[in-house]
């Protein structure tokens, strides 16, 4: 037994040796019924936010949410494992589309009836062993269905986040959404507009990482939840989900960058209307999805720099190595390549392509990525003096010692010479 588990029991216990009911509650019982070792252990109890600090001390306690009822309890000394502890409860209205505005200490059954999917409504007293289901989640469980608890209407209004989790949950476990909670989906899908861009990211990030994003965001399409989450896929669908749900299904074992800029790829040339000149754009794009869901600048470099290398990456065995290389020693090589990767099953000739950067990538650091043979203080000593220029110099003389035309130190200050001279007489006989 996992120490995480049996402090769990513990928690429990030492709940109960206080007179008070306590079960464990939530995804964690959803993840046993499924064979599934549960991530942590969320306990329920009749005990209030107080009740819990009295019981367990100050030292192990953080009253993290006590105004919704939940408190931490932390293990002993010597083990880092924690329990969130929440008091059973009803929930008042939500005026945020988020939280309740206040909250009613209240009964199991009625803790259960507010809580978001039947699946994650359960209780589980592991003393007994024994299931608690005032919801229907058991039956749920076994006809693969994620069904909202009670009025979907009302549990979406509640938590607008609750829609792109229904979705996550439905491709996480390859679940089906209930008729009802998806219509009430499609009903509201435009209040996701009112949830953070951070939450929206942390969902569209747990639902790409699923072995079914492509029925995943196809569902969002069919929702119209990607409304919301990517406009300009969503504007686009009719012609590109074909492509998309290709390369998102090629795309199983990368992370969720490459599988949002396999949503953005097959758009890249894709004309809004005959006008030739409104095509979308790489760096708009993404500058739009960076604001839209918050991301981070790492996070949206990735993804931008994955779509506007393929072109050059797509080619890559008969281009000049040194367009190549600069690529290849990029931060966010690797998202880009995943993507590339993904594109053969659109385009099966890629794959010699793939696999011939694949090799590249593979060559000692002194050979794909050299110390520059000049720097700004050699092309001082030469007698130039500093200006936005060096940059370009100094570019020139790298893609030329990539490509193998300069050897060595010697033969790059050579160079630089002859263009310093060649350049001083161009300037003198204008």
């Amino acid at each position: 037994m996992s120490e995480v588990k049996q402090f769990a029991i513990e928690v429990v216990n030492q709940l109960r040796s206080g007179g008070f009911i306590a079960l464990w509650a939530g995804g964690c019982v959803r993840d046993l019924l499924m064979g599934n070792t549960p991530h942590d252990y969320d306990v329920a109890t009749s005990a209030t936010p107080q009740q819990v600090r009295e019981l367990f001390g100050m030292r192990r306690t953080l009253m993290v949410g006590a105004a919704f009822g939940v408190v931490i309890v932390k293990g002993s000394s010597k083990l880092q494992e924690q329990v969130e502890v929440a008091t059973f409860r009803t929930d008042s209205s939500y005026t945020d589309g988020r939280r309740p505005d206040r909250v009613t200490f209240s009964t199991p059954e009625k803790d259960a009836q507010r809580r978001d999917f039947s699946i994650n409504g359960m209780f589980f007293d592991p003393i007994t062993e024994e299931v608690i289901d005032y919801v229907g989640g058991r039956e749920d469980l076994r006809a693969g269905l994620i069904r909202a608890i009670g009025d979907p209407h009302a549990r979406l209004a509640e938590d607008k986040l609750r829609m792109l989790r229904a979705v996550r949950f439905a491709a996480r476990f390859a679940f089906r959404l209930d008729a009802a909670t998806e219509s009430a989906i499609t009903t509201h899908a435009a209040e996701t507009e009112l949830v953070s861009g951070e939450r929206i990211a942390i969902e569209l990030r747990k639902t790409l990482e699923t072995n079914q994003a492509a029925w995943a965001v196809t569902k969002l399409h069919d929702t119209g939840l990607l409304q919301v989450i990517a406009p300009e896929v969503d504007a686009r669908w009719t012609d590109a989900s074909a492509s998309i749900c290709t390369l998102l299904e090629s795309s199983s074992d990368d992370g969720w960058l490459t599988r949002v800029a396999a949503m953005y790829w097959p758009l890249m040339n894709y004309k809004l209307n005959s006008d030739s000149n409104n095509n979308l754009n790489v760096a708009d794009c993404i500058a739009s999805l960076k604001k839209r869901l918050k991301l981070a600048n790492d996070e949206a470099e990735a993804i931008r720099f994955a779509l506007a290398s393929q072109p050059t990456l797509e080619i890559a065995s008969s281009s000049q190595w040194s367009e190549v290389q600069r690529l290849l020693v990029k931060p966010h090589i690797g998202t880009a390549l995943s993507l590339l990767g993904a594109r053969r099953a659109l385009k099966p000739e890629l794959s010699h392509e793939y696999d011939w950067l694949h090799a590249r990538l593979q060559l000692p650091a002194e050979q794909l990525n050299p110390l520059p043979l000049l720097d700004g203080q050699d092309l001082q000593r030469a007698g130039l003096s500093p200006s936005a220029e060096f940059r370009l110099i100094l570019q020139e003389a790298r893609d030329l010692q990539l490509d193998g035309k300069l050897l060595d130190q010697a033969a790059a200050l050579k160079w630089l010479e002859v263009r310093k001279r060649a350049k001083t007489h161009s300037e003198t006989t204008q």
